[in-house]
């Protein structure tokens, strides 16, 4: 655990000296603030959402939209570029083992996104604020568990992409299309495939409507262990491909 949380500690402080790091908070953050300012204007002009009062989905909906690009410029480094200037295999000398290797990575650009998650949260504030009596604490609170998990997801999944290749842009494409194979492009097939077995499978593996579905406040176990068992499998992933590389 020593081991993981020094490797996580490094990881974290070198996102604030990487130009990419500030790049990608940088449009997040403003993205969100720009789509929370625009919301609130026409929502208090009454132009645009009549009497409906917005809820915390015009904070947490753009920031996971945004994260799925983010992501992926974000982790294309954290293996591929050991890889690329031949530090893996040093790093892999010393006593520290690959799967704390690959967490210790993970969990520092995990603590870098709960970073800027954690800014987003003046948004609610505000927003409590302007609407009476308030927004739904408990939406809010599974709104941001639901950004939380998928933060995970990405991350994991962006992990194991980058301990696939030597090369950081070949990491950071394979990171976007797997994020948006599973995003936006694995219930397409239930619009056409008529078997209800493998549209169930498919609707499961659907991380955007299970993310919908705790936006909206209706939270099951299963929304929960889902995220949960897809970041181990990604981290599992990147051990084994580290792993692989240890003996070649």
């Amino acid at each position: 655990m020593r081991n993981i949380w020094t490797i996580a500690r490094r990881e974290y402080k070198l996102y604030f000296t990487s130009p990419i790091a500030y790049i990608a908070a940088l449009l997040t953050l403003l993205t969100v603030g720009i789509y929370f300012v625009v919301i609130i204007y026409y929502t208090t002009n009454q132009s645009y959402y009549s009497n409906t009062a917005p809820g915390i989905d015009i904070v947490i909906g753009p920031l996971a939209t945004v994260f799925l690009f983010a992501v992926p410029a974000l982790t294309m480094r954290l293996l591929a570029d050991e890889q690329r200037m031949g530090t893996l295999e040093l790093l892999l000398t010393t006593p520290v083992r690959d799967g704390e290797l690959v967490v210790g990575k993970w969990l520092g650009a995990f603590l870098f996104m709960l970073t800027i998650i954690a800014v987003t949260l003046v948004y609610p504030i505000v927003l409590n604020k302007l609407t009476n009596p308030g927004i739904d604490q408990g939406v809010m609170l599974s709104g941001y568990i639901a950004i939380i998990l998928l933060t995970a997801v990405f991350l994991a999944i962006g992990t194991a992409m980058s301990s696939f290749f030597n090369n950081q842009f070949a990491a950071f494409f394979a990171t976007l299309a797997m994020l948006i194979v599973f995003w936006w492009l694995i219930r397409l097939p239930t619009y056409i495939i008529q078997n209800d077995s493998i549209n169930n499978i498919l609707n499961y593996l659907d991380l955007n409507g299970r993310f919908n579905s705790m936006l909206a406040g209706t939270m099951s176990l299963s929304d929960i262990i889902y995220p949960i068992s897809l970041t181990a499998l990604g981290l599992f992933l990147s051990a084994a491909a580290v792993e692989i590389r240890r003996w070649r």
